[in-house]
């Protein structure tokens, strides 16, 4: 084949890929920490929604583990039965791919994507249905916990101490065009467990002495943030040409151990971010005369009740010895990509140490220099 042939063979090659591409079905992920934030009852929710608007929705998969309140949401959603199979003697219900790509629908939901198909299934895996279905032109709304990806499963499992054995690849999530992290603080998951609203009240306090354990919790929160953070910035790199980027909003809450005052700038940099829909960072430089063994057991308390209301509120905690504190600042700021500082009044103690030095000019100056701003909170 000339060089000319091979050219014009890749350009047909680029082209049907671009076509199949334009017919492929959307891919929307609720993503969460863990059972009971909300997945299913928000897809059903969303299905109502897109129904109102003419929308030809189905349910190819749902599972409610008969929460009544998502159970009430599945009347008025057509559902395309589920197929029956036997295996090992019992009689088990699938999803029925060939009845989904037979209808034909705009879209459809199917829950519990990282669910391992019963042997002798088209696919091994519902993620690997799901990639037929988008293939096939149909669009799909799905859910997955975090604990499922791939890449996260060791890191989950030294968290929880249970082995996940049902996962998805990371490649899945990539293929999404939307993913939606449902959030919910540790104290409102705990809340709807004891409720009954997660589990069979019978099941309660055992769960709350294993999985739904507030440090687990936490933890697991941060790993969903950070991973669907990660998958909006590529999405942004792939999509948005350079040249029209917006700067990302990135705020840097600075704290001292003034906990009534770091309480305030906590607060008021989470509400800032959540505005932007912007990352945070809270940043504790610990000076020699603040170590913990020279600053009074109530100040170590409080300082480490502020750590837990930064991280509960989404921010990502950094916490740094050094007596040069405007010098960390900046290479924070720098480092971390930060277009935006919150500090409080400079009456504070941690503030008057730099008001006295030319390092707070050095501050301003790479703050000009770098296009960020410096938000002082009352």
């Amino acid at each position: 084949m000339s060089q000319r042939e091979e050219t014009k063979d890749s350009s047909v090659k680029d082209f049907i890929e671009l076509v199949k591409r334009s017919r492929r079905g959307k891919l929307k992920i609720y993503i969460g920490m863990s059972a009971g934030v909300g997945k299913t009852y928000r897809m059903l929710q969303e299905a109502h929604a897109l129904l109102k608007n003419g929308i030809d929705i189905q349910i190819g998969y749902i599972e409610t583990h008969m929460r009544a309140e998502t159970h009430a949401l599945l009347n008025g959603i057509p559902l395309i039965p589920r197929r029956t199979t036997f295996y090992k003697g019992k009689e088990l219900e699938e999803m029925d791919l060939q009845s989904i790509l037979n209808r034909h629908p705009e879209v459809v939901i199917v829950d519990e994507l990282a669910h391992t198909n019963i042997e002798g299934s088209k696919n091994g895996k519902r993620w690997q249905d799901v990639t037929d279905i988008l293939d096939a032109g149909i669009s799909v709304i799905t859910a997955v916990n975090i604990q499922h990806l791939e890449s996260l499963n060791e890191e989950v499992e030294n968290i929880t101490g249970i082995a996940i054995t049902e996962r998805i690849p990371d490649k899945v999530l990539e293929m999404a065009d939307e993913i939606v992290n449902i959030d919910l603080t540790a104290d409102e998951l705990i809340e709807r467990l004891k409720a009954g609203k997660i589990y069979d009240k019978a099941k309660v306090e055992r769960a709350l002495e294993n999985f739904f354990r507030n440090e687990k919790i936490l933890q697991l929160r941060e790993l969903a943030l950070k991973e669907v953070a990660h998958h909006l910035e590529r999405k942004i790199d792939i999509e948005i040409p350079k040249q029209i980027k917006l700067r990302p909003e990135r705020f840097l809450a600075c704290i001292s151990s003034n906990h009534e005052t770091a309480k305030v700038v906590i607060r008021k940099t989470a509400r800032l971010a959540s505005y932007y829909r912007s990352p945070w960072l809270v940043l504790y430089v610990q000076s020699s005369n603040e170590s913990m063994d020279k600053i009074k057991l109530d100040k170590q308390r409080h300082l480490i009740n502020n750590f837990k209301l930064a991280t509960e509120l989404g921010a990502e905690l950094l916490k740094i010895k050094s007596d040069n504190i405007a010098q960390t600042i900046m290479k924070i700021t720098e480092e971390r990509e930060i277009t935006t500082i919150c500090i409080g009044k400079p009456h504070l103690n941690l503030f008057q140490v730099i008001l006295r030095t030319a390092i707070f000019n050095q501050l301003l100056t790479k703050i000009a220099t770098t296009e960020t701003d410096l938000v002082i909170l009352s």
